[in-house]
Parts: C-alpha cells; structure tokens; sequence
C-alpha cells in the first residue's frame, strides 16, 4: 500500500507544524489532530494510510489511543509511528507492544522519518 495521506496526532502546534511541513515536502497529505481522542475518531472517519502519534498529551495519552487503534477492526490495519520525546528504551517497547509500527524519538529527523515511512 503506497502511503499518502498521514495523520499526525500531537498536542504541541509547533510539533505538528514541523512534522506537517516535513511531509507535505515530501509530497504527502496531512491530517492533525490534537488530542488522542480526537486521532481515534479522525482514524476512523478520514482512514489515513499512517498516523503519527505522540505519548505525552491531555486526556488520553498517545499509547493508549495506538492501542485503541490497533485494536479497533476498523482502523487496525493503519499502521501507527510513535514520535515522542520519550526515549527511553522501556518507552519503545511499550509503544511497539500497544501495536505501534516503529518508534523515533523527538526531535524527528526528517531523513529518518521518510525511511520509516518507505520502509511501511
């Protein structure tokens, strides 16, 4: 599946702004929403073909919105790219077993998030 539309989940404007300018750069559509919740319903309604979700949000955090998701047969085959400024390896691996894709850690690296998504 060719990957063109993504939905960034991230309460911070600048985050998704950055992340956002990267991708349309790279000839994607991008989506936002700013809080776990809202990432679920924009997951179910608009079916992007990746999300990137942020950890640290208001509400609902960004692992149990991926593990939402993930779970959820209408939205399970999105695949979901943690990017959070959580680092730590126990951090990756709870990502990873909510049924995230892959995981990078903030600040994103433009060259490694379009390897990530082409490795999708």
């Amino acid at each position: 599946m060719a990957i063109k539309n993504v939905l960034i989940v991230d309460d911070s404007a600048t985050d998704s702004h950055l992340l956002g300018e990267m991708l349309k750069k790279n000839g994607y559509t991008v989506l936002t929403a700013t809080s776990g919740e809202e990432g679920i319903a924009k997951a179910k309604k608009d079916k992007p073909d990746l999300i990137l979700m942020d950890i640290v949000m208001p509400g609902m955090s960004g692992f149990e919105a991926t593990r939402a998701i993930s779970k959820d047969p209408e939205t399970s085959s999105i695949p979901v790219i943690v990017c959070s400024t959580k680092g730590q390896e126990t951090d990756k691996a709870w990502g990873l077993r909510q049924g995230a894709k892959d995981y990078i850690v903030k600040p994103v690296v433009e060259k490694v998030l379009m390897e990530k998504i082409r490795a999708l």
